[in-house]
């Protein structure tokens, strides 16, 4: 009880003085309520949504009638009130026994009344200073207002002219914040371009690119477009319209601009989302109109469903659905100013339903409000529809105005006399309050050095409960710090993300693996889809172009999201192709190496040491070694294996065919016929050394290749693999290295094709020659095919000659030897090779006698032919066997002669064949 009669005392103290005080006159002056204190704050709200029809027959001022209470405005002249009353009980004031007052004027919503109130707060602000007036009453040292950026900027634009200090609750333009232009100003609420940019983000957010935007005509609406087409053209949304609204003329002009706005919205279907910087009664005309399109198209009302993106200005006018229902107008998204929990605005308005007193009707502003609702309980009433209508993070808003307020003025009293009229002046409490940090609520808080408090914004998702609006259930928070959204709990996070369902987009998103194509003269968010080309990929919806591959080690089919990596490729163990070769080559081997034990078994006999003795073994390892060269060429490709693989082939091959040379110069050797040149053939044959010189030079070709520019693993890319393979570093070297071979074959070749006539069963000469025959043509194909040719099988053509060089040595050296040492024993005898030498002398003999009679008996006579030709220790002969040798004379029948001289004999022994030669 002793609460409650101390309430009813202070309200009836406070309604002496406001009704001793207030004056509601429908005059040049504006509508206005006072308390008295040491200073005055005014206080700019639109209690009124409009005045009266001016008189235009009438040139005299003229009294203008306020109408249509705002019961929003009503609760911030209540929180003005309460905060003032907060901070005279507050020990910033307290101690230095000093009370606030206030002055509040009815700005009606219109810039000639907001005018009219600021002169009004600048003559108060001058008393004391010697330029009031005789009705001098408290300076005014600063103003609370106004609500609408409008009304704000032409209040501070007189304002400054004496630097009074102007703090807004509500007016958001990003103009205010120019301080060349309005110095005096400063907000307790973000400026819109903060508002803005967090409706971008969150569309974008969403993946919306197709928006349309509806504002109000003037200063806020036209401002917040500017910024919100600059920030959405740099994230990628288009504004597929924009609609504004006329603040001012007749109804009839008024309803053909809202029809027009709605004809609008309903021609862009595609943009299902509509960013709004309107007034809220423009909303709610616009809501109206759409129903009435609607109904006389006679479509259904889900047609109208749309995602609204409200700003602060009507983001909790619940009231402008009208008679439509949620489900009607589709999502509201509602942008507003951050706000705390625990406010003694909710206390305030507790203790005034508590006294249950008429008294507590403390102003005429509140009275006029509860005749116009006609309730029969105006406090619980009053109170409920109060609540109802309250925004609490304007409330907030105002209650830091009036602390910064309060803390700058105690802070600059702390050091002088503040009670004496004039000590204080406004310019001073306008430095303390850009300067001074201040206290509310238990939160520390500063103006930037744009004048604004920037706390960010709460984003609330509008829901129907029981037929009702909820505008209060707050989804996610927006810091301008970050630029990004918290979501404020589980339950929000599914609601905010439901949003993603609606498409408002110009185009459908272009898949990964497309890219967007703007025609020319069209929204850039109005496109086409095009599949990215070979090699060229795009990972993300609606990319503006296709990115390249790394060509040499990716690729990428037509219209694909991702590249793939190429497949390296080479002559792989697992080739069929590749398995047969090394088969063959195994097999080779194999082959080689049972013809060395055989011919190491039978060393001793004709065949073995006819064919060359020990340099058989020689050629046949050698052979051995160029097989081993042929595995060499499978595999993925090394650098140590591409340098040694030609180098082994190259050595190996040379040895093999530096034998076989020596064994055509013996033949060329034994069958020479003239004397000279046989001479000068056994002075320069040595065997070993021939062979030893060969492979020197081809050893000295390979050093000066691997020093110069030798071998070396080399990838080559393709469209969709990369060939690694080995590069012959030098091709020029290759070719000397070959060529140097193909020599030594063709004098092989030549020097055997001289002895092409020796007896069949023991014919190397014919052998040597088909051989080196094979091997030149076989190299001579490969040359053009391995220059030309460029691939995965390019290594298995160079195997494939060398598999045919190496059996063609084997094939025509080796197994008709071995045909003969294994099948036919009788032929590799002693015996049987002097029958068949014999048999090649005497078809020789008469070869020669039938071709030579006209050959002079000088020649024969000729003792040099005896002197050179080859002696008995020149060839290797069977000791049991020599007798016969020697004493070996062909007669035969001369075209009628019947002896032939013994130098004729002799001249037949010194060209006979060697049977047994080195």
């Amino acid at each position: 009880m002793a609460q409650i009669s101390a309430l009813l005392y202070l309200y009836v103290n406070v309604c002496c003085i406001i009704l001793g005080n207030v004056a509601l006159e429908y005059d040049t002056k504006a509508p206005e309520v006072t308390a008295r204190g040491h200073f005055i704050i005014g206080g700019m709200f639109p209690l009124h949504q409009g005045v009266d029809t001016y008189n235009n027959s009438s040139f005299a001022p003229q009294s203008h009638k306020c109408v249509g209470i705002s019961v929003g405005s009503i609760v911030l002249l209540l929180a003005m009130m309460n905060a003032i009353d907060s901070m005279n009980k507050s020990p910033f004031l307290m101690d230095l026994d000093i009370t606030l007052g206030y002055r509040v004027q009815d700005s009606c919503r219109d810039v000639s009344m907001g005018l009219r109130a600021t002169a009004d707060f600048i003559e108060q602000a001058k008393c004391g200073t010697g330029h009031a007036s005789s009705t001098c009453d408290q300076p005014v040292v600063a103003i609370l207002g106004s609500s609408f950026s409008e009304m704000s900027i032409v209040v501070a634009r007189h304002l400054a002219l004496d630097m009074i200090p102007q703090i807004s609750y509500s007016s958001t333009a990003v103009i205010l914040s120019d301080k060349r232009r309005f110095p005096s100003f400063m907000r307790t609420v973000p400026n819109d371009k903060h508002q803005t940019a967090a409706m971008v983000q969150l569309i974008k957010h969403h993946g919306w690119n197709w928006v349309g935007m509806v504002i109000s005509d003037g200063d806020y609406g036209r401002s917040a477009l500017e910024h919100f087409a600059d920030q959405a053209a740099k994230s990628g949304i288009c504004l597929a319209f924009k609609c504004v609204l006329p603040s001012t003329g007749t109804d009839e002009d008024l309803h053909s601009a809202f029809r027009m706005a709605v004809q609008t919205i309903y021609q862009n279907p595609k943009a299902r989302v509509i960013v709004s910087f309107s007034k809220s009664s423009h909303m709610k005309d616009i809501y109206q109109e759409m129903r009435n399109e609607v109904l006389r198209k006679g479509q259904s009302m889900e047609s109208m469903r749309r995602v609204w993106l409200a700003s602060d200005s009507w983001s909790m006018a619940s009231y402008v659905q009208g008679d439509l229902s949620l489900a009607d107008i589709g999502h509201v998204v509602g942008f507003n100013f951050k706000t705390i929990k625990h406010s003694s605005f909710s206390e305030y308005l507790d203790r005034l339903e508590a006294t249950g007193s008429n008294n507590t009707w403390i102003n005429t502003f509140l009275q006029e409000f509860t005749m116009q609702t006609n309730i029969s309980d105006p406090v619980s009433q009053v109170v409920k529809i109060i609540r109802e209508n309250m925004n609490p993070a304007t409330v907030l808003s105002v209650e830091l105005a009036v602390a910064a307020i309060t803390q700058a003025i105690a802070s600059l009293c702390r050091s002088r006399d503040c009670k004496t009229p004039g000590n204080l002046q406004p310019w001073e409490v306008l430095e303390a309050l850009r300067r001074n940090e201040f206290e509310c609520h238990g939160r520390k808080y500063t103006f930037d050095n744009l004048g604004d408090i920037n706390q960010g914004y709460d984003v609330a998702l509008w829901r129907s409960i029981e037929g009702k609006i909820d505008v209060h259930d707050i989804v996610a928070e927006y810091s301008p710090q970050v630029s990004s959204f918290t979501l404020t709990d589980s339950n929000s996070t599914g609601r905010f993300h439901d949003l993603q369902q609606i498409v408002s987009k110009c185009s459908n998103s272009c898949m990964p693996g497309e890219f967007k194509k703007t025609s020319e003269g069209l929204h850039t968010c109005c496109y086409e889809c095009i599949n990215c080309t070979e090699n060229y990929y795009s990972n993300d919806t609606d990319m503006d172009e296709c990115m390249s591959c790394d060509k040499k080690t990716e690729w990428s089919p037509q219209g694909s999201a991702l590249c793939l990596p190429k497949t390296v490729i080479f002559f792989t163990w697992q080739d069929r192709f590749a398995l047969a070769l090394l088969a063959f080559s195994g097999l080779g081997i194999l082959l080689v190496l049972l013809v060395s034990a055989l011919f190491l078994h039978k060393r001793d006999t004709p065949v073995v040491r006819a064919a060359g003795g020990p340099l058989t073994q020689v050629i046949l390892y050698s052979l051995v070694v160029s097989f081993i060269s042929v595995v060499l060429f499978v595999g993925r490709p090394r650098s140590l294996q591409c340098k040694v693989r030609q180098m082994l082939f190259g050595i190996s091959f040379t040895v093999c065919v530096s034998c076989i040379l020596v064994k055509s110069l013996k033949i060329l050797l034994a069958f020479q016929s003239n004397i000279d040149m046989q001479g000068a053939l056994r002075k320069v044959y040595q065997s070993y050394l021939i062979v030893v010189a060969c492979v020197a030079f081809q050893v000295t070709i390979c050093i000066c290749w691997l020093v110069l520019k030798s071998p070396y693993k080399h990838v080559v890319s393709q469209p969709k693999t990369m060939l690694e393979y080995c590069h012959e570093g030098s091709y020029v070297a290759f070719g000397v290295m070959l060529g140097y071979i193909a020599l030594l074959a063709f004098v092989c070749f030549v020097c055997a094709f001289v002895g092409r006539k020796l007896p069949q069963r023991y014919n190397e000469a014919k052998f040597i020659t088909f051989s080196m025959l094979l091997y030149l043509t076989s190299w001579m194909i490969f040359v053009p095919i391995y220059i030309t040719a460029d691939g995965l099988y390019l290594p298995a053509v160079e195997m494939v000659v060398i598999l045919i060089s190496n059996y063609g040595i084997i094939g025509c050296h080796f197994l008709p030897k071995c045909y003969i040492i294994l099948f036919r024993k009788a032929q590799n005898t002693s015996s049987a090779f002097r029958e068949k030498l014999y048999q090649y002398n005497v078809k020789s003999t008469e070869s020669f006698s039938v071709s030579g009679t006209s050959v002079s008996e000088k020649h024969f006579s000729n003792k040099e032919s005896v002197r050179h030709s080859p002696s008995e220790k020149d060839f290797v002969k069977p000791a049991a066997e020599k007798n016969y040798s020697n004493r070996a004379t062909f007669r035969v029948s001369y075209r009628g002669q019947n002896k032939v001289s013994d130098r004729y004999s002799s001249h037949r022994r010194s060209i006979s064949l060697p049977a047994f030669p080195d």
